[in-house]
């Protein structure tokens, strides 16, 4: 029997997810969805979509636009595309890990014309490089320039006032896009003082909800250039979905009903903590997390994949083991404590030994010092089940950083 089907049955009680997505669903969201479906032509459903607006905007620290979509977040990605460029338009797509090229891939599959700088799987994006590119596209031809705020698959975090200054240097007129779905709601993300032109992310991280909901903000620059598009796919288009005259033109067509339930209930969670305070959360529960993970490295077994913390996402940690031990840490946890660890993912292919070496530990969302400390007390019973090397006094490095703030 697989060790999914058996998932809690020597640990009992009750499981915890710590992966990279979809993250722990609060009580509270789960309890605003449970209920009957509601009338979707008038009445309570209606006025409340219309208070979402406002808050998703202010979570993304910006006063453009949003459009709401029924997709994850590769439906975000496509619809940033859909509204903005041709076939045939050049992006400069940068990479640092699985997403970039998941991204830039897509743009490939839609006709667009790709160029990719490639960062690596162990750091972000460099301006620097950034800026020189875009000073040898002397004839103007990038239309957009796509960045992972943080890519899940290697927790590498991408700073973007750095990028938008490196854009500024050049004196370039491309759009700039920024993959934040890992980052929302997690990581700092000022998408107006940064000169953001265009938010994508979805629902199942930092908003804490189910995944299905996909949400792309956009600037007025980026709303000119949707303007002067001969045609974007009807369902795509976020022309009405931003500025709707009906109801169901926000969705274009049947809402997601249940699911904005859940998002009010989310965006209370967030507004009553404060936008701020949720950053500052997520960053005390991460250099926690990277504490523990730096006293276990002296065992020599145990790597982090981002060196240095300030190019480290607040969501999401990448580490490595000599494989398998990854796989076996993940199995044991799974089993004798009730925990699930994210798998490596863009390292190595499944099929290969070397994927066995991979992980990640979700902290994103619905997440405090007791779940992340429940965490690192599996892990460390693990490690020690397992045999693998590893330092000792983890958790208390861990909680020292928690206990100062």
């Amino acid at each position: 029997m697989a060790i999914s089907d058996t998932q809690g049955a020597l640990a009992g009680g009750r499981s915890y997810l710590a992966i990279p997505g979809p993250s722990v669903v609060p009580d509270r969201v789960l309890n605003a969805m449970h209920r009957a479906s509601p009338n979707i032509y008038q009445g309570a459903l209606i006025d409340m979509v219309d208070t979402l607006i406002p808050d998703l905007k202010r979570v993304a620290r910006t006063k453009a636009h949003v459009a709401i979509y029924i997709a994850n977040g590769h439906g975000a990605w496509e619809a940033a595309f859909a509204n903005t460029l041709a076939p045939g338009d050049r992006v400069l797509a940068l990479i640092c890990g699985r997403f970039g090229q998941g991204w830039a891939q897509m743009a490939r599959d839609m006709g667009l014309d790709v160029e990719e700088l490639d960062f690596g799987r162990a750091s972000p994006i460099d301006p620097a490089r950034v800026e020189a590119a875009l000073r040898a596209d002397k004839e103007g031809r990038i239309k957009a320039v796509l960045a992972t705020h943080v890519d899940t698959s290697t927790s590498a975090l991408s700073d973007m006032p750095a990028l938008r200054a490196a854009m500024d240097a050049a004196g370039h007129p491309a759009l700039l896009m920024a993959d934040c779905i890992a980052s929302f709601a997690c990581d700092r993300f000022e998408m107006d003082e940064w000169g953001v032109d265009i938010l994508v992310t979805g629902s199942q991280k930092g908003l804490m909800m189910p995944p299905g909901l996909g949400l792309v903000f956009f600037s007025e620059k980026a709303a000119q250039v949707r303007r002067g598009l001969a045609r974007v796919s009807p369902y795509w288009d976020w022309t009405l979905r931003a500025n709707p005259d009906e109801f169901y033109q926000y969705f274009f067509g049947t809402a997601p009903t249940h699911h904005l339930y859940g998002m009010r209930a989310a965006l209370d969670m967030i507004h009553d903590e404060g936008v701020e305070a949720v950053w500052a959360r997520h960053d005390r529960l991460a250099r926690a997390i990277w504490a523990a993970c730096e006293v276990w490295a002296e065992g020599g077994a145990l790597k982090m994949n981002i060196i240095d913390p300030a190019q480290r996402s607040r969501a999401v940690t990448a580490l490595s083991l000599p494989a398998p031990k990854a796989s076996d840490l993940r199995a044991w946890l799974e089993a004798n404590a009730g925990v699930t660890l994210g798998v490596g993912l863009g390292f190595a292919m499944p099929s290969e030994p070397a994927w066995h070496g991979y992980f990640r530990i979700g902290h994103m969302g619905h997440v405090n010092a007791h779940m992340v400390l429940g965490v690192l007390g599996s892990i460390e019973a693990g490690l020690a089940a397992l045999d693998i090397p590893h330092g000792s006094g983890a958790v208390g490095a861990a909680a020292a950083v928690i206990a100062k703030g």
